[in-house]
């Protein structure tokens, strides 16, 4: 996969090299000589990643990540600190200010394309939750989503899968002040917890002495339920080419013994915020698409859903020569409760309703609000008789009892219902929602609140 890469420095001999290694991996790369310039070029380009370089003069390149994160045009991008420095208390700044990792010069070459092939990826994920996610806010749902959630230190769940108990217990002692961290020696019991349990991340010893860790990292990457989790290698200096293998595979992390707690808690932390970040774009992309084919009043489904769900029924009723009916249900002088009683009672009278017809239906039958006081039931497998026993009872039920209004008073009313069924091989939906609606006037002429039948 390629992308487009921000390198930052403010050598030009730097900026060049760092163009030459990324040109040859076929990715997309533009440049800036200074922080001022990087932020603009960020706002303007939207880079896939962005390597920046870190002793810069003027704005240097721990301030122009904090900013790129409070941005909420930029704040998604991941940042990779790059420098000469080697002293841990930079990385954990540089990981503090938000940044998604940290390479020392002089670079390796197979060390940075692997990095930034793997945060390139996971931005392609982010953008298309993005993506979906803004169609959300279109509808006007809000997603939550904002740049200081960058800035919080999270609270998460860990699972650390290690088999030596001098190992782990150092990652849980110093892990366990602001996180639940859960320890598992089995990596095929690991497997299990993870796919059964709710975790921000896992941390997985490369060197298990049990099983191959590598294998694990691909079983998780494997499930549906753990495919995003994401996973942090704690490696030795000297399995740098297993390492590689694991950000092949998808691994989103990785920290060389002997470990610092500061850079641990940095790591664990961003690593928490991304997942966090992503499960809220994710939950976005869920409501919007219910919001797309659900009633906003009664939580039924909406008549855009209803029409291509009718087409699919019919298609299966065709294909396979089965019965399929339609009730349009329509509440007797709804106008007057609006008027009467203001357009808040109409509301709770409509919501109350969608709820008996809801709970007078079958399992397997579809109710959907049609528009104003109209509701729609798609019953599949259905031939007319069974399809009034169904509308009969819900008229009985609406009939029975009285709806209650905001302010508590009880409002006896009626509904009329019309059926239409598939007849032939010949039949539309249209024709079936015709045979419905002239059912439905019939009711209404011959005196409402009754259920009325009506073939072709």
């Amino acid at each position: 996969m390629t992308g487009r890469v921000l390198v930052v420095d403010d050598i030009p001999a730097n900026v060049k090299l760092l163009e030459a290694r990324l040109g040859a991996e076929y990715f997309d790369v533009v440049t800036a000589l200074s922080g001022e310039e990087a932020i603009a070029q960020c706002v303007r380009t939207l880079p896939d990643l962005v390597l920046l370089d870190v002793m810069m003069p003027g704005m240097d390149g721990f301030e122009v990540c904090r900013r790129l994160k409070a941005d909420p045009r930029t704040l998604h991008i991941p940042v990779v600190m790059v420098t000469a420095l080697d002293q841990i208390s930079d990385r954990v700044k540089g990981l503090e200010a938000g940044a998604d990792d940290f390479l020392t010069k002089p670079l390796n070459d197979t060390a940075l394309v692997t990095r930034v092939k793997s945060l390139v990826r996971l931005k392609a994920l982010t953008d298309e939750l993005r993506l979906r996610s803004a169609s959300g806010r279109d509808l006007g749902i809000d997603d939550g989503l904002d740049p200081q959630f960058f800035a919080e230190v999270p609270h998460g769940r860990i699972l650390v899968v290690d088999d030596r108990r001098s190992s782990f217990e150092r990652i849980q002692t110093a892990l366990a002040e602001r996180h639940d961290v859960v320890v598992e020696t089995d990596a095929q019991q690991a497997l299990f917890r993870v796919a059964e349990d709710e975790f921000d991340l896992v941390i997985v010893n490369l060197a298990l002495s049990n099983f191959d860790a590598l294998r694990l990292v691909s079983q998780m990457r494997a499930l549906e339920r753990t495919r995003m989790l994401p996973i942090l290698l704690v490696t030795e200096q000297e399995d740098r080419q297993r390492l590689l293998r694991g950000l092949d595979l998808g691994v989103n992390d990785y920290l060389v013994r002997p470990i610092d707690r500061q850079e641990l808690g940095a790591r664990v932390a961003t690593q928490i915020r991304r997942k966090r970040y992503a499960d809220r774009l994710r939950e976005t992309v869920r409501e919007t698409m219910e919001a797309a084919v659900t009633d906003g009043l009664t939580g039924l489904h909406n008549r855009r859903f209803m029409a291509t769900h009718m087409e699919q029924a019919l298609e299966q009723a065709h294909r396979h020569g089965r019965d399929l009916a339609v009730l349009i249900a329509d509440m007797d002088h709804f106008k007057s409760v609006n008027d009467g009683y203001g357009h808040d009672a109409g509301d709770a009278v409509l919501r109350e309703l969608a709820e008996r017809i809801r709970g007078s239906i079958r399992g397997a039958d579809l109710a959907c609000r049609y528009g104003g006081e109209e509701f729609v039931v798609i019953m599949p497998d259905t031939d007319l008789d069974a399809a009034g026993v169904v509308a009969e009872r819900i008229r009985a039920r609406v009939a029975a009892d009285p709806f209650t209004l905001p302010d508590g008073r009880p409002l006896p009313r009626t509904i009329s219902i019309g059926i239409g069924a598939r007849e032939s091989g010949d039949d539309t939906c249209e024709t079936i929602l015709k045979r419905a609606d002239n059912g439905l006037y019939v009711a209404k002429e011959q005196g409402r609140n009754r259920v009325v039948a009506r073939a072709a």
